[in-house]
C-alpha cells in the first residue's frame, strides 16, 4: 500500500499491533510468492531457465516463490525482463490477466500491496497492461546509512515526490539529499541509488519508474534511435 499502522486503543496492545502487521506482511509476502510462480509457470520456464535468464540464483527465486524473502524492487524488475512480460503481471489476479484496457483508476488504498525489505508498495493502475511507466506509493522504513552494497541499478528513469515524513536520497557521484513534504527528485535509474526515511514519522513517496525493455526496443526495426 503503504498503510498508517493503526494506533493503539484501549482494545489493542502495541505488541498486538505489531503482531497483526508481521502476520499482514508475511501473507504479503507469501501471495506474491505464488503469483510470481503461477507466472513462471505459465511462461514455461523452470527455476533453473529462470535463473539465468534473470541472472539470479535458484535459490534466491525458489525462496521469493514459497514466500520466505522479499524481493527488491531491481530484482523484480529483473524477473519481469526475464520473462518478457511487463511488471504488472506479477502483481495481477488471475483475472486480471487479459485485461486490455488502455485507461485505468485505483481508487485511495487500493492498490495492490508488496512489502520488500525496507519498503512496502502500493502498486497503482495495475489493471493496465504493458505500461511503460509503473507508478507506486511507497513507504519507506527508517534505517542506518546506506552502504555502497545496498544501492541499486537498472534500466529507466525514476522520479518521486514526499507526500509525508523525511527521506534521504542516495545517488551515486551526488552528495545525499534530503527530501522533505512537497520535494521532488528525478534521476537516471542506471546509476546505483537508494532510499531511507530520517526519522519516525511515516514517510510516504509517490514514486513512478519507467519500465523500458531496452533489448527488446533495440531490436524493434523502426526503433528510434536515443538522442
Amino acid at each position: 500500500m503503504p498503510r498508517t499502522r493503526k494506533q493503539p486503543g484501549a482494545d489493542q496492545t502495541p505488541d498486538l499491533v505489531l503482531d497483526n502487521w508481521d502476520a499482514e506482511r508475511l501473507q504479503l509476502r507469501s501471495e506474491l510468492g505464488s503469483r510470481m510462480k503461477s507466472v513462471r509457470q505459465k511462461c514455461g520456464l523452470t527455476l533453473e531457465a529462470a535463473a539465468q535468464r534473470t541472472g539470479l540464483a535458484l535459490s534466491t527465486i525458489h525462496k521469493i516463490e514459497n514466500g520466505r524473502v522479499s524481493p527488491s524492487y531491481e530484482n523484480l524488475v529483473k524477473i519481469a525482463r526475464a520473462y518478457d512480460i511487463g511488471m504488472e503481471r506479477l502483481f495481477a489476479s488471475d483475472h486480471e490477466d487479459q485485461q486490455t484496457t488502455r485507461m485505468t483508476v485505483t481508487k485511495a488504498g487500493k492498490g495492490r500491496r508488496v512489502r520488500s525489505r525496507h519498503f512496502e508498495y502500493e502498486i497503482l493502475c495495475n489493471a493496465l497492461a504493458d505500461k511503460k511507466i509503473i507508478p507506486l506509493v511507497t513507504r519507506v522504513d527508517r534505517r542506518d546509512p546506506l552502504r555502497p552494497d545496498e544501492l541499486e541499478a537498472h534500466d529507466g528513469e525514476e522520479t518521486l515526490f514526499v507526500l509525508s515524513g523525511t527521506i534521504e536520497l542516495v545517488v551515486e557521484h551526488y552528495a545525499p539529499v534530503v527530501l522533505e513534504p512537497g520535494d521532488c527528485a528525478y534521476f537516471d535509474s542506471t546509476v546505483r541509488h537508494g532510499l531511507r526515511a530520517l526519522t519516525d514519522e511515516e514517510a510516504r513517496v509517490f514514486w513512478a519508474c519507467t519500465y523500458v525493455d531496452v533489448d527488446r526496443r533495440a531490436e524493434a526495426p523502426n526503433a528510434p534511435s536515443e538522442t
